[in-house]
């Protein structure tokens, strides 16, 4: 696949391109590009659980409208990648949490071999915040501006057991196995605040329509694996480890953004303490955005236009 269109939008082309790229270890990677003409900045996304980049395809087009190019993979076990060459919901055999992080790297200096220079601005939601922070711990000197979007804090002892259980289940049960227990624990309580509501998948958004696309879409929501559960618990320590997030450089302008009501952050209160711990290891331009009633996707709340245009002035700001 190598689909190039030029669409004209508000007197201007915008050209989308839509192809794979081949890893280091020799895995093909999805990715799309969105490119206005003369660029201000470059935006890559990297996506949540169980979803992929094509549900971004709204945002990015703003994006691009305001004049930024906008890119975005579909992350091994998901969306194009895994239809292509993987597994839904498994990442690697091992250590597929630091391999995911390798591969929006390689995606990244792909895009920007494209695209030329421009400042580069990383945006991560979901599981997608975590593989951005562990990006930013080790590329910080290459980011322009980070966004980091539904995140939560330090699962602590939880995530010492979630870890501990899925690395069991892996064992016995196989890695590519789906254990309805891992996936009870980790997200049994999300929906407990809305189980009124008739969806599974209601703590998302409060936009029906939007909650109905996500459940009816073939590429999300889909079970994930033991050995993806290992994977993401691991991930998750090694981001909140004060000698891994004191490498960030001091001054990289950083944007939490989150629903006050999205229970990965624990409606607020894991993304207060993520951003303390950046706080606390002496970084000085941390801001952070807790929208009233959002729930987990801001991107497709009832107001997200109000998100779109928040992002877009903090991402074009210059100060």
């Amino acid at each position: 696949m190598n689909a190039v269109h030029l669409i004209l939008g508000r007197g201007h082309a915008l050209k989308i391109t839509k192809n794979f790229i081949r890893a280091s270890d020799r895995v093909e990677i999805y990715y799309e590009i969105y490119e206005p003409e003369n660029p201000v900045a470059h935006v890559h996304i990297i996506h949540g659980m169980a979803e992929h980049f094509g549900r971004y395809e709204e945002f990015a087009r703003f994006l691009a409208n305001h004049g930024f190019v906008v890119s975005g993979h579909d992350q091994r076990g998901h969306g194009q990648t895994a239809r292509r060459n993987g597994t839904q919901g498994f990442f690697a055999d091992f250590d597929g949490f630091n391999r995911i992080v390798e591969d929006a790297g390689e995606v990244v200096k792909g895009v920007q071999s494209q695209i030329g220079e421009l400042p580069f601005i990383l945006f991560g939601h979901s599981m997608g915040s975590f593989v951005a922070r562990r990006y930013i711990q080790l590329h910080s000197d290459e980011i322009a501006k980070a966004v980091i979007s539904g995140t939560g804090g330090d699962p602590g002892v939880a995530g010492k057991a979630g870890l501990l259980y899925a690395l069991a289940a892996a064992k016995f049960s196989g890695k590519e196995a789906v254990s309805p227990t891992l996936g009870k624990l980790t997200f049994g309580s999300f929906i407990k605040p809305f189980k009124d509501e008739g969806s599974l998948f209601a703590w998302l958004s409060r936009d029906k329509e939007a909650v109905e696309k996500y459940e009816n879409d073939p590429m999300s929501g889909q079970p994930s694996t033991n050995q993806f559960y290992v994977d993401l618990f691991h991930g998750l320590s090694m981001i909140h480890k004060k000698a891994e997030i004191d490498k960030i450089r001091k001054d990289l302008p950083m944007l939490l953004i989150s629903g006050a009501e999205d229970p990965v952050g624990d409606s607020g209160k894991g993304v207060f303490a993520a951003a303390k711990q950046y706080q606390e290891a002496g970084m000085t331009n941390v801001k952070l955005y807790l929208a009233e009633g959002g729930r987990h996707e801001l991107l497709h709340e009832t107001n997200k236009q109000q998100h779109f245009d928040t992002l877009v002035e903090w991402m074009g700001n210059n100060d």
